[in-house]
């Protein structure tokens, strides 16, 4: 039975050398093609995924809960499960966590329809039945009786500094849970974070969902590959009571240092847009 209608592909410009990912028939038909390079060397891909309004409004927050920028659209949380379902772990700072206490990021939860798509492709990629979910935190302020936590279909790792990891301990640690520390102290950077996991567990490809300071530093670092950006088609406005961030928090790259991507791809369901770009 169909889902959602497929995408439509308005532009797309294929990676060069890229590895055709062996998408099922229905993912194949909603998306169309999907590649990615190679992992350089040194580190894995990392690809980003976040949601935006027109006025450049990634997270807001009212009567102290977390806005749903998306509108909850079917297309945007399809995507959202392909990109999880392609990579080995999923990373997303402490404050993501604490905005969405009830989440696990994989791709049948945040797409359920597609399950079944989502877990053949990933068996087909030779991957673990779900990613890895990663929690970065320096200051080790999680709650570990959290769902995710005690998901037994989920590993999850936290990582964090010494000083986070003590803290941490004084919670009981669910068997699915792992600590790694990152540095002494914080706050950690993007690369310590990647070297950290790599060597706990050899990823080919990376998700980072956020939130924008994890963003930030990602960027900042030139540690983000590719950017899928779907742009929502409303207005969230801005007031001096709350800050509303775009993606991007906590870094100054305009004039000294400027991010410029270049666009791979350009798809549209009804008002919604969904841009790839990859950035060097």
């Amino acid at each position: 039975m169909q889902t959602v209608s497929p995408l439509a592909t308005a532009f797309e410009q294929l990676e060069p050398g890229g590895q055709m990912l062996p998408l099922p028939p229905r993912l194949a038909h909603l998306y169309g093609r999907l590649a990615f390079p190679p992992a350089p060397e040194e580190r894995p891909y990392i690809v980003s995924n976040f949601v935006e309004t027109l006025d450049g409004v990634a997270v807001a927050h009212a009567n102290g809960k977390s806005l749903d920028i998306s509108g909850s659209n079917e297309h945007d949380h399809m995507l959202m499960g392909l990109l999880r379902a392609c990579v080995d772990a999923v990373i997303v700072g402490a404050g993501t966590l604490r905005d969405a206490p009830e989440h696990r990021w994989t791709p049948d939860y945040i797409y359920p329809p597609l399950a079944s798509e989502y877990g053949q492709l990933r068996r087909q990629l030779g991957q673990t039945a779900q990613p890895l979910n990663v929690i970065v935190s320096s200051s080790g302020n999680v709650d570990l009786s959290l769902p995710l936590f005690h998901d037994a279909t989920i590993s999850s790792v936290l990582i964090t500094t010494a000083q986070g990891k003590a803290r941490l301990q004084q919670q009981p640690l669910p068997p699915n849970v792992h600590l790694l520390v990152a540095s002494e102290h914080g706050p950690l950077q993007a690369r310590a974070i990647v070297e950290t996991l790599s060597r706990w567990q050899r990823c080919q490809r990376l998700l980072v969902e956020g939130g924008p300071q994890l963003m930030g530093r990602f960027m900042a670092e030139r540690l983000i590959d590719e950017l899928f950006l779907t742009l929502a088609p409303q207005l969230a406005g801005r007031d001096a009571s709350e800050s509303r961030p775009g993606f991007i928090s906590g870094q100054l790259f305009l004039p000294s240092d400027p991010r410029w991507g270049e666009l791979l791809s350009l798809k549209r369901a009804g008002s919604y847009l969904f841009l790839r770009y990859r950035f060097a």
